[in-house]
């Protein structure tokens, strides 16, 4: 199928060439990657998707240990220098 644009707002047009630019795609190319990607829909919570059921038991056990670690708080780092 083929499409023709005419008119594009300017903020699309730039996006169309930079992505062209930063990938090294032709401007059709990059455009089509656009389209894809704005058909993309993200699904919640799936930032480690791609580790589910990958992992061995151990490994998996130090990523949780080390994120629970990243999540507390520690309330001095909130007080104000005096």
């Amino acid at each position: 199928m083929t499409i023709s644009l005419r008119n594009l707002p300017p903020a699309v047009q730039q996006a169309i060439e930079e992505t062209s630019r930063r990938e090294g795609l032709s401007l059709n190319k990059a455009t089509i990657r656009l389209l894809e990607s704005s058909l993309r829909k993200p699904t919640k919570n799936s930032d480690f998707d791609e580790f589910f059921g990958i992992w061995p038991s151990e490994e998996a056990d130090q990523f949780d240990t080390a994120l629970r670690q990243m999540r507390q708080v520690d309330p001095a780092d909130w007080e104000l220098p005096v």
